[in-house]
């Protein structure tokens, strides 16, 4: 049984970060550590999340909430771990994957079922497409998790342009 979600906190993609969070960001974008996620945190950190209501994450000090999807296909509600951060009233998540050359299944799933929970709160996703909003978005992006540049360059490689999504308060 998972406890209620704590209030998703603001996150200000122009804040500057410490020493910590940056050295923590780096090592999270390595190779090493995104098998790590892939393999591990992936797998724990929506059960983490969920148990402690959002107050722990596998992510720290990264700004991650819990996305709850439906199953494109089946329905069932779907959890995972994902980096925001806020523009405006907008919640801003990033379909990155780590740059491999598919979608994470939550992209899918919020493609056929836009109503979403991020923290508990529920939002309309809506994928960004327009190329300037992109680039301003990826700019904010990159402030909030400096790796997202890596992957980009990694997808593009692969042929895949990683998808911004954008969530409006319902």
């Amino acid at each position: 049984m998972s406890m209620p979600m704590r209030e998703l906190p603001y996150v200000d993609p122009k804040r500057r970060h410490g020493a910590i969070y940056r050295a923590y960001a780096r090592l999270a974008g390595t190779r090493p550590m995104g098998w790590f996620s892939s393999k591990i945190v992936w797998r724990l950190d929506p059960f983490l999340m969920g148990l402690t209501g959002g107050r722990l994450s596998m992510g720290w000090p990264l700004p991650t909430a819990l996305l709850e999807t439906r199953g494109r296909r089946t329905g069932q509600l779907r959890r995972n771990g994902v980096i925001y951060f806020h523009d405006g009233n907008h919640v801003i998540i990033i379909a990155s994957k780590l740059g491999l050359p598919q979608h994470p299944a939550w992209f899918h799933n919020l493609r056929v079922n836009p109503d979403v929970s991020l923290g508990g709160q529920p939002f309309r996703a809506e994928i960004v497409e327009d190329e300037s909003e992109r680039s301003r978005l990826w700019q904010l992006a990159d402030r909030v998790f400096a790796p997202y540049g890596a992957y980009r360059r990694r997808a593009a490689r692969a042929g895949r342009s990683i998808p911004i999504v954008q969530l409006a308060s319902r």
